[in-house]
Order: structure tokens, then C-alpha cells, then sequence
């Protein structure tokens, strides 16, 4: 990605220099913003972790997801035993707020499958994942965090398409913030990618 945009900003004049406001996990697809100058990425990032910005994530999850909304409040951490890890907790680490709606539910043995839309009050590292695996609802496709719950699925054409999901199947759908220099309203949205549009078309997660 920074190559792409390097190139692109070959021409742009002195001083401005592409950067990433923000990161998305390895595997989860969606929205990224761009800054041109390193003021504007340095006002991007006290905009973006600001109240009055918005986070939105598309995910599909095993399980079914009750209630239909909610929030989840647990505690985010380094795993002790690995420090690439995450491990939610009601007692230590830094204090963590997911808000999910429920967008569709689709049968399927030993438990079904969810399409939420989840919300980040808070921008812990693997935030999203933590908390829903916590709660019993696993991301589909997620190795760190994950279980392979499609060896419980009685339909092989199903269980093959979710155990060959080559990612957590987690999108970063919506971005909404007040723009730093105009200060007017922005808000950034991006259809799921490819292969997750086929996993909600082949699992009936359409929303």
C-alpha cells in the first residue's frame, strides 16, 4: 500500500509525503486514510481518536448473536504467554467498549452464523476479535482468536466455503469525522470485499 501511494505522490509538490492515519489488522479489509502532509496526519489522528468520530466494522461471526444490540465491556491485554496476543479480561488491561447490531443470522448446525456491525468506542490492538470471541462468537476465519467451528457444520459445500475463508472475515465499512481543515461532516464507506461478499452470498449473510 505505501508503495502504491509513494509512487502515486512522485509529483506532489515539496513537503507533502502520503501516510496511513491508522491501521487495520493483517487479513481485515475496508477503509484507510491517507494523509498528504504530516500536519494533516497529525490533526487526522486527534480527529480520529476523538468521541466524534466513528469506526464501523462489518463482521460475520459463528453463533447466534443475542441480543440483536448490545456493547460489550471488557478489559484488553497482552497475553502473558504471547505477546502477539490479545486476552480480554473484566479485571486488567486497558479499559475497552465494543458496540454490535445484529444485521442477519443464518441456520446452521451447532449454532448458526451472525452478520453484525460493529462499532468502536475504543481503539484497542485486535479489539473487535477479542471481544467477540470472549462472548462466545468467534470471527469466521480468524486463526488467532478463532475456532474451526466449521467442522460442526453438517453442509460440506458450507463447511468447505467457511474453512477456506483465507482471513478473519472482518471489514472496516464506515468512517465518519469532522474534517480538521474544513471542518465539514466526512464520511467514508466501502463495499465488502470480493471474498467476503461471497462468503455472505454462500452462508446467507446478506444483511
Amino acid at each position: 500500500m505505501m508503495n502504491a501511494l509513494l509512487w502515486e505522490a512522485r509529483s506532489w509538490p515539496r513537503g507533502q509525503r502520503p501516510s496511513l492515519v491508522g491501521r487495520l489488522d493483517k487479513g481485515t479489509s475496508g477503509v484507510l486514510l491517507v494523509a498528504k502532509s504530516a500536519a494533516m496526519h497529525a490533526a487526522l489522528q486527534r480527529t480520529m481518536a476523538s468521541a466524534d468520530a466513528e469506526k464501523q466494522y462489518l463482521v460475520a461471526v459463528y453463533g447466534r448473536v443475542t441480543p440483536l444490540r448490545g456493547e460489550i465491556h471488557l478489559r484488553v491485554a497482552h497475553d502473558p504467554l504471547d505477546r502477539r496476543k490479545m486476552v480480554a479480561s473484566a479485571a486488567t488491561g486497558a479499559p475497552s467498549l465494543t458496540r454490535f447490531e445484529r444485521l442477519a443470522y443464518a441456520a446452521a448446525s451447532r449454532g448458526g452464523l451472525s452478520l453484525l456491525t460493529c462499532r468502536l468506542a475504543t481503539g484497542r490492538t485486535h479489539q473487535i476479535r477479542v471481544h467477540l470471541a470472549a462472548r462466545g462468537w468467534p470471527v469466521i476465519g480468524d486463526t488467532v482468536y478463532g475456532e474451526p467451528r466449521w467442522q460442526r457444520i453438517a453442509d460440506p459445500s458450507l463447511a468447505a466455503a467457511l474453512r477456506d475463508f483465507p482471513r478473519q472475515a472482518l471489514h472496516a465499512w464506515r468512517v465518519a469525522f469532522t474534517h480538521p481543515a474544513t471542518h465539514a461532516r466526512v464520511a467514508i464507506e466501502a463495499a465488502p470485499a470480493r471474498d467476503l461478499a461471497g462468503l455472505l452470498a454462500v452462508t446467507g449473510l446478506t444483511g
